[in-house]
């Protein structure tokens, strides 16, 4: 039979050691597919572990699969470790300070990702050993999450073919289950070319790139409000044309991010955004091309490992946080507006209660969640095989992602203890499939279920290969 108090010892006695492999994550913030010194980080300690190392996973430099156990069914726990570029900030500090260098933060939590899931992997490898019991745990450490959609690029290459189930988490303000709902999305790059000339005495002669960009963005810009309402559609102009005003611009290069509540919607909203970008070039006389860089698909829920995952979360009950770590939550949840505070409790679900700084319960499967949707690559995994995630609190409530102020906490006493406590989650539900071939067919009948309704179709054309430069 399955023992919890087993895992979560297993879990305990392996704390200190990925406590320190977060930290030291944190010390090396890397952008997507730049990740080389955080991925060397987690392949030594895989090998440290005694996990049956693969290297170059997919063809992708940064990502790393171990693998435990003989026989059995195949459970995978997902990990991430990539950074944010412009969230540098000194640990522990309550106002902005960033430290020198490049600027880049973890600002999403993905180092305590990353050790968290790696650590719930090796509390079920020792499990198996100790116990003699077939199946295998895998542990995937994924870079790239942050707009580099590399999972989504690892399952068309075929590495979770024979996975059962895939488990993962996300750093968050509570404690619970994190509901499948996200965007789909992608990002294409419109590269337009003109025709340079003499700004003032031949201005005739030139057909501006950036004006076409300029174009295209009003374009867009008119089609908000004709499109659904979840959907988002963001831009960068990644080349400008240059920094000299009396040259008519030959060549101007902007970066949109669509995104829309599931596939065959986004694809429809793909087609109109470049539909605009080649009237901005009929307008303007000039070329465009579209370059697709990525894409992930939307999450699919599986509601048999939700309800596994949640009964973990509710024997572990919230993390054990202490009167320290709420004193120093409150000096974080000072530098946040209420707003900021309200908005927190309404996309978990839960009544607001002010004056809390760090969770003290576990959200009920059941809350009524307002989530403000963003994407995933996890969403690929998803539809592949039966996935399931945990929201894990390791920040003060109000947090907003993608800030200085996640970046700040993400070595606190706090976070460690929340990183430990999904990681027991993780663990713990992992133990649940590997023991109850109920749950284990279940969990596929209702993914079954699912994919039939709509099949798997990778979002990412088949010529596009991960964009391993992206961060360059």
């Amino acid at each position: 039979m399955r023992n919890t108090e087993e895992i979560w010892r297993l879990v305990d006695a392996h704390q200190d050691e990925f406590i320190a492999l977060s930290d030291r994550v944190w010390e090396i913030p890397e952008l997507c597919y730049g990740e080389v010194q955080s991925c060397a980080e987690h392949t030594s300690m895989l090998e440290t572990q005694g996990f049956r190392v693969t290297r170059n996973v997919a063809g992708i430099p940064t990502a790393v699969m171990g693998e435990a156990g003989e026989e059995g069914p195949v459970i995978a726990i997902l990990g991430e470790y990539d950074a944010l570029p412009g969230l540098s900030q000194e640990a522990g500090v309550a106002e902005p300070r960033p430290l020198p260098g490049p600027g880049f933060g973890h600002g999403c939590g993905h180092n305590l990702l990353g050790s968290a899931s790696l650590l719930a992997a090796t509390a079920v490898k020792d499990y198996l050993a100790e116990r003699g019991l077939k199946g295998r745990v895998r542990y995937y450490g994924c870079p790239a999450e942050e707009g580099g959609a590399a999972k989504g690029f690892m399952v068309r290459s075929g590495v979770f073919d024979d996975v059962d189930i895939a488990i993962s988490w996300h750093p968050s303000s509570f404690s619970g289950i994190w509901e499948a709902a996200s965007l789909a999305n992608t990002r294409i790059d419109f590269a337009f070319t003109g025709r340079a000339s003499h700004a003032a005495a031949a201005p005739h002669l030139g057909r501006s790139a950036l004006d076409a960009v300029e174009l295209m963005n009003v374009g867009v810009n008119y089609m908000r409000e004709h499109m659904p309402s979840d959907a988002r559609v963001h831009y960068a102009i990644l080349d400008a044309g240059g920094i000299a005003p009396n040259v008519v611009q030959a060549f101007a290069k902007v970066r949109y991010l669509i995104r829309a509540r599931n596939l065959p919607e986004l694809n429809r909203l793909i087609e109109r955004v470049k539909k605009i970008a080649e009237g901005a070039a009929l307008m303007t006389e000039t070329s465009v091309k579209a370059t697709t860089i990525s894409a992930v698909s939307n999450l699919l829920a599986n509601t048999p490992l939700e309800k596994a995952l949640h009964d973990n979360l509710c024997r572990l009950g919230p993390p054990e946080f202490d009167e320290l770590d709420r004193a120093r939550a409150a000096e974080f949840q000072a530098t946040l507006s209420e707003e900021d505070i309200e908005s927190s409790y309404r996309r978990a679900g839960v009544p607001y209660e002010p004056g809390i700084p760090l969770c003290n319960l576990i959200v009920p499967l059941d809350a009524k969640t307002a989530p403000m949707l963003g994407s995933t690559d996890v969403g690929d995994v998803s539809w592949a095989v039966p996935t399931v995630q945990a929201r894990g609190a390791v920040y003060a409530i109000g947090t907003p992602g993608h800030s200085w102020q996640l970046t700040a906490q993400g070595k606190m006493p706090a976070a460690h203890k929340g990183m430990v406590h999904v990681a027991k989650a993780m663990a713990g539900t992992a133990l649940d499939v590997l023991h109850d071939p109920t749950l284990l067919s279940q969990a596929k009948a209702d993914h079954q279920a699912r994919v039939a309704r709509t099949p798997y179709v990778c979002p990412i054309p088949d010529d596009v290969e991960p964009p391993i430069q992206m961060s360059a």
